[in-house]
């Protein structure tokens, strides 16, 4: 239900406004000044703020900085244009003057929440597009890919908790948008977070949000992600990267359905459906007292393990010509197509960074294809004989290999690149490389 403040030090407005505003369908918070409003805020999330221009203590515009993601009407008994131009300039959303007619204050009220919903609706298509992929359009009808399907389309329109399984690079992100797309939450946003990404000493206040003043450059109160995927989806990709701190303030959430910000006294509810994902094993880090039993019992309601790209057999031919013609016409290049050698060294490799090393290696057999073919000699991995003679010397000729046997053949002949190159060609983060290179006893490049 929407919810709306009203700030007013007049007993006989704040009632009046209520009884109006809850004849419509709108929950109703009263407060007599800012400071008092201010606690409010603190501790419940509200849509939308109707103040009074003059209060006791500071004016109802000081509002305006203090919220700046909520729309504020602003009332006054003072009508004069001066005070109208200056309520606008501070950032009030509208302004009506007193003695008002309820019609139109609910005329502008609706109006307000409607443009406020649409504005949300097109961040959030927005954010869709900027993706670049179709998450109705999984592509892959192997037998492990249509196990995911049915498990997909099995606990979407379910609001249960769901952890996906599987290795950087195989498209868990993917799994997590179409579980999404397929519930009950599809109207609302999906919010998704890599917990690798961010810095250990930020990822509290971002996903938890902060209060003004809770730490030094906190000049505002912050929403956190969580909060803003309040009646939505919360994704936390990577989530074995949380410290045992923040998994504790994350069951919490979970637990209670409430969020606390970083400096805050107060709670606020909120309503979230969470899918977590990672490539480690969270049981070995449970045995192992790095991750909290009670968080991975909550998590682990319904799991989903998405394939290695080695093992989904004839879709690896399908989702290279997928992603090769959607490139091609990223880059506005006419159709093209592989040579049937090319096609054969896909079937045959091992992909250690399955989907997202193909898509790099035809994102740079594109760039450097001159034709419509893209050939053997376009695929970096594959193009020199020196490098295939070594392949076999490492691997005593095998072709049947480990994907930690290839990590090793990969590592071990690519000694000339960088960190960086490496990790990029992989397609995987510096982090999972040196992750993978402490698992199987590499050490790093000398300089």
């Amino acid at each position: 239900m929407t919810t709306i403040l009203v700030v007013d030090d007049e007993p006989l407005i704040r009632e009046s406004l209520k009884r109006l505003l809850e004849k419509n369908n709108f929950q109703v918070e009263l407060a007599e000044t800012v400071e008092e409003a201010s606690q409010i805020l603190g501790r419940q999330a509200c849509d939308l703020i109707l103040s009074d221009l003059r209060l006791p203590g500071e004016p109802g515009t000081h509002l305006i900085n203090q919220y700046p993601d909520i729309p504020i009407i602003i009332m006054t008994s003072y009508a004069s244009v001066s005070s109208a131009v200056e309520a606008m300039k501070l950032g009030a959303i509208d302004y009506i003057s007193k003695p008002f007619d309820h019609a139109e204050l609910l005329l502008m009220i609706q109006r307000i929440l409607k443009e406020k919903k649409l504005q949300l609706e097109n961040t959030i298509l927005k954010n869709e597009v900027s993706r670049n992929y179709q998450v109705s359009g999984m592509i892959g009808n192997c037998p492990k890919m249509q196990e995911v399907n049915k498990r997909i389309h099995k606990v979407a329109p379910m609001d249960t908790s769901v952890l996906i399984l599987g290795e950087t690079g195989t498209g868990k992100e993917l799994v997590a948008r179409a579980i999404h797309e397929y519930s009950q939450r599809y109207e609302s946003p999906l919010i998704s977070i890599n917990c690798a990404a961010i810095a250990e000493n930020l990822i509290e206040s971002e996903l938890f949000g902060y209060n003004k003043g809770a730490f030094t450059g906190a000049d505002k109160d912050h929403p956190g992600l969580i909060e803003a995927a309040d009646g939505g989806t919360l994704f936390l990709d990577e989530i074995g990267e949380l410290s045992l701190e923040v998994q504790a303030h994350l069951l919490r959430v979970l637990q209670e359905g409430e969020v606390r910000r970083v400096g805050a006294t107060q709670s606020r509810r909120v309503d979230i459906r969470l899918i977590a994902a990672t490539h480690k094993d969270l049981q070995r880090m449970v045995n192992e007292e790095t991750f909290r039993s009670d968080l991975y019992f909550r998590l682990n309601v319904f799991d989903i393990r998405v394939p290695l790209l080695k093992d989904r057999g004839e879709d690896i031919i399908r989702l290279a010509q997928y992603f090769l013609q959607d490139m091609a016409r990223k880059m506005a290049r006419e159709p093209v197509q592989f040579s049937d050698k090319a096609l054969k060294l896909f079937t045959r490799y091992h992909w250690p960074g399955n989907i997202r090393e193909m898509q790099n290696v035809i994102e740079r057999a594109l760039i450097l294809a001159d034709g419509n073919e893209i050939t053997d000699e376009h695929m970096s991995f594959f193009n020199t004989k020196d490098n295939s003679d070594k392949a076999k010397k490492i691997t005593g000729g095998e072709d049947n290999l480990s994907l930690d046997d290839y990590l090793v053949h990969f590592l071990c002949v690519n000694k000339h690149l960088t960190e960086t190159e490496l990790a990029r060609q992989l397609g995987i983060s510096r982090k999972t490389l040196w992750e993978k290179r402490s698992r199987l006893n590499i050490p790093k490049r000398s300089k």
